[in-house]
């Protein structure tokens, strides 16, 4: 699947404008408060989920399986989204920014820089 995303980058390309669409537009919502246990559970998944698949789509959008400088470069950008986030959410009437939600951003980030260099070496070895 993701040879398939290098070889369509428009594809993945779409998929990453989607997801920082997405991404922005929930930020921007605000939400009633709730019960914290669940709500950060969600938030949790939420942000993990978010830039686990941004990062996902971006890099074999930008690296394409041939340049493999640019993991570095993604990496830092959906990171970097990350931190436009939660710089958003701190002019957000009833959202508040978050060191850890960040932190687990990146996680998701650096989870899927993960996976895409593992089946980077795969393929290669396969080759």
């Amino acid at each position: 699947m993701i040879s398939l995303l290098e070889k369509y980058s428009k594809v993945s390309w779409f998929f990453v404008i989607l997801i920082s669409l997405a991404i922005f537009y929930i930020s921007s919502l605000t939400f009633l408060p709730g019960p914290p246990i669940i709500i950060n559970v969600r938030s949790i998944f939420y942000h993990f989920f978010a830039f686990f698949f941004l990062a996902f789509f971006l890099l074999p959008a930008l690296v394409k399986g041939k340049n493999k400088a640019l993991i570095f470069i993604a990496i830092i950008l959906a990171i970097m989204y990350g931190v436009s986030d939660e710089f958003h959410q701190l002019f957000t009437p009833g959202r508040v920014s978050s060191f850890s939600d960040f932190l687990i951003d990146s996680i998701g980030v650096l989870l899927a820089s993960f996976v895409y260099t593992i089946s980077l070496r795969i393929r290669k070895k396969e080759r």
